[in-house]
């Protein structure tokens, strides 16, 4: 079996990612960032999601951003939008796709692994500039040129499954891979329980899909929120 590292948020991306990783017969090794992000909950989230899937190891990498802020995610000052954002939300976190990555992928070269998954997705997304289709082809150019394993034979391939899918098609994926949603934390503001707010872009977008793939919504939202 090949070796994979699978980047798990513990959204329901990444999740979808990992579970089509297993299906595809990768050996997935899974990564997450604490970064001090809002929550842990998503975290928590990550590792149910890795054990219930069968990855052969899980680690996530201590990484503090929030002594840059500059996102909603990372500075407690910042609210996080709970209407549609105009351009590029304050939710972005500077860079933190190409940390991630490149995290992965001193790891996927220590493993002797030539593959990479990253749930990215170009449509149903909030504009993040790091989730397009022409920056996991430039990250993969650069990753082919840059590491010991790439020059000697070994190339790295960035698999984004999702690049071109809808939410509601990422959700129809899994659900026929047999994933279960309920497990997953995809709130930008989650309370210390998991429990979703229903407000924020990442709760809309995750709602409108499973309603569009028509399939029942198992998020768990916190009290009064439908």
């Amino acid at each position: 079996m090949k070796k994979a590292v699978v980047l798990l948020s513990g959204g329901l991306d990444s999740a979808t990612v990992l579970a089509i990783a297993k299906s595809q017969g990768y050996q997935s090794y899974c990564l997450s960032l604490d970064y001090h992000q809002r929550h842990v909950a998503e975290l928590q989230a990550a590792s149910r999601v890795a054990k219930v899937l069968a990855a052969v190891a899980h680690k996530t990498v201590l990484l503090d951003l929030s002594m840059f802020g500059g996102s909603a995610l990372t500075d407690n000052n910042i609210d996080v939008p709970e209407s549609p954002s105009v351009g590029i939300p304050v939710t972005y976190v500077p860079a933190r796709n190409t940390i991630m990555l490149s995290l992965a992928l001193a790891w996927a070269e220590t493993l002797g692994a030539q593959d990479i998954f990253i749930g990215v997705n170009a449509l149903d997304y909030s504009g993040y500039p790091d989730c397009r289709g022409e920056y996991v082809e430039a990250f993969q150019r650069m990753a082919n040129l840059a590491t010991k394993s790439a020059v000697e034979g070994k190339t790295i391939t960035v698999h984004a499954p999702l690049i071109d899918m809808s939410k509601a098609q990422i959700i129809q994926c899994g659900n026929a891979l047999g994933f279960d949603y309920g497990m997953t934390v995809s709130c930008y503001q989650a309370d210390a329980q998991g429990l979703a707010c229903g407000l924020c872009d990442s709760c809309r977008f995750r709602k409108e899909g499973f309603a569009v793939a028509g399939l029942p919504d198992p998020t768990h939202y916190q009290p009064l929120v439908g």
